[in-house]
């Protein structure tokens, strides 16, 4: 007899024994290991009864045609619900596809949302360039404003969004403090949690609502999937569910197999990110052109109480401030590195590097006090050693240039 491995199994389970077994029903994997890939649109009825009864329970993982969802993304729903705790998960493309259709799911024409004002760059430009347009306004936050939040919350204020870390400058939110203000003003809650990646922050046990992540990164681990997901509670589920339908959003079944074969190794791989980016990150904290680490596991990060208090763990990402340089130093550290590649997104096993010389120019409520250039780290699984190196070597080639200028 197969042995259905299922949320009512998993529930009460520790994460890591979660991680392995998080949508592995025996009615996914029909007897093997992992779920199979099911590529479908048309899905095909032998009686008129057949078919009505899977419209008739088309919002309870039945099979009726391709978008509505396949034997792999149900599975992959599946584990993404047990692993963050929610009611139920919606898939989409991307990253950006999750936040915005998220969104899109809760306002309508004349209402108002609260931004956190270190929101991902794709997220500002969607409330300014396509909200706007449908009569939705946008007021953005401090990151840190905790209780504060009350006094910018108006009559027609809808959804607080919130993401924790913020993307670049790493400050930590007070997510229950938020939450609960924002429930008081019958207000959704909404985080981007791809930082914490479902593991290393619970997000419903916190307030929120809805807890939407890049599934690109962490979850996939590989950098070879674009992925979005969007988890809700149960009072928020059902609209999310229709209205992501609705917007025809749907996900390859393939691209949902490799990232439930990231899922597996999730909570492996985020130790080993975590312990090798704290290396690095101690290491940098010894530089004389280092001037202040944005790690949240570290006190000099802004909110680092709230992480200490909320986090089970950190990953790879964090940033750091320069306290000298210039454009053309700068250019000189990223241009000769070998281990940290530059490009944009993290979470793959590979190290990346980004070099910011304007960290307020994606910034309108909050001030980030920064005069000399930001660098943000996604620290891979190389071994640490050699990429300290590098960063060792970027910098005498960002001193050579500074003395030469």
């Amino acid at each position: 007899m197969t042995q259905d491995t299922n949320k009512s199994n998993t529930k009460h389970s520790k994460i890591n024994t979660k991680i392995v077994n998080a949508g592995r029903s025996a009615k996914w994997t029909q007897g093997v290991v992992n779920p199979s890939v099911t590529r479908a649109s048309t899905v095909v009825f032998d009686t008129v009864a057949e078919m009505n009864s899977a419209v008739a329970n088309r919002h309870n993982q039945t099979m009726v045609y391709g978008r509505r969802g396949t034997t792999t993304s149900f599975a992959f729903s599946d584990a993404m619900t047990e692993l963050e705790g929610g009611a139920g998960c919606a898939l989409y493309p991307s990253g950006t596809a999750a936040i915005t259709n998220a969104i899109l799911a809760f306002v309508e024409q004349g209402d108002h949302i609260l931004m956190v004002d270190t929101t991902y760059e794709p997220t500002r430009d969607y409330c300014e360039k396509i909200l706007t347009k449908m009569g939705v306004t946008t007021t953005y936050y401090d990151p840190l404003i905790g209780a504060g939040i009350e006094a910018l919350i108006q009559d027609n204020t809808r959804l607080v969004f919130l993401e924790s870390p913020g993307s670049i400058t790493m400050e930590v939110q007070d997510v229950p403090t938020i939450s609960a203000i924002a429930h008081k003003h019958d207000c959704i809650v909404m985080l981007d949690n791809t930082w914490g990646a479902g593991v290393n922050f619970r997000p419903f046990e916190y307030g929120v609502d809805v807890s939407v992540q890049a599934a690109t990164k962490y979850i996939v681990g590989h950098s070879d999937v674009m992925l979005g997901t969007a988890t809700a509670v149960e009072k928020y589920w059902p609209q999310l569910r229709d209205y992501s339908y609705l917007m025809g959003q749907c996900t390859s079944p393939d691209d949902l197999y490799l990232a439930l074969r990231g899922i597996r190794t999730l909570g492996v791989r985020l130790k080993q990110h975590q312990q090798s980016a704290i290396k690095v990150a101690e290491w940098l904290q010894q530089r004389p052109e280092v001037g202040k680490i944005l790690h949240p596991a570290f006190e000099s990060c802004p909110g680092h109480e709230f992480f200490k208090r909320d986090f089970e763990g950190s990953n790879g990402l964090f940033s750091f401030v320069l306290n000298c340089g210039n454009k053309a130093a700068l250019t000189a550290f990223l241009d000769g590195l070998h281990h940290f590649k530059m490009g944009y997104s993290w979470g793959g096993f590979e190290s990346l590097i980004l070099g910011i010389t304007n960290v307020n120019a994606i910034r309108s409520a909050t001030t980030f006090d920064c005069e000399f250039p930001l660098i943000r780290l996604h620290v891979g699984l190389e071994d640490v050693e050699d990429l300290i190196d590098d960063l060792a070597q970027g910098f005498e080639r960002f001193n050579q240039v500074l003395s030469q200028a």
